[in-house]
């Protein structure tokens, strides 16, 4: 079992920046790819960000040049680093982490606000 804890949400104003973090504890290995989605009220969940095994990423066309997404293997945590942020980008975020063995796991979210 894997539990997923996000942290870094908050309220701030547009042009600001925030850094969500994604620690996982449990039975972590072989992971295949890490995650970043994001539901605004009223839409469905959308990818944000993803890093794979390897390294590569994808983003968002709305985030590109703004977030970055990275991990740090030895602690089991995935960031989105948010800069420029705009009040389009408030949401409840959610991160992912995808296995080898084809099972994912989701964190419960964190609350972005950015005020205009």
């Amino acid at each position: 079992q894997v539990q997923l804890v996000e942290s870094g949400g908050g309220l701030v104003q547009a042009g600001g920046s925030l850094r969500l973090s994604c620690a996982a504890s449990g039975s972590i290995f072989s992971i295949n790819a890490l995650g970043w989605y994001r539901q605004a009220p009223g839409k469905q969940r959308e990818l944000v960000a993803l890093i794979s095994s390897g390294g590569s990423t994808t983003y968002a066309d709305s985030v590109k040049g703004r977030f970055t997404i990275s991990n740090d293997n030895a602690k089991n945590t995935v960031y989105l680093q948010m800069n420029s942020l705009k009040p389009e980008d408030t949401a409840v975020y959610y991160c992912k982490f995808v296995f080898k063995s084809g099972y994912d796991y989701w964190g419960r979210g964190t609350q972005v606000t950015v005020s205009s």
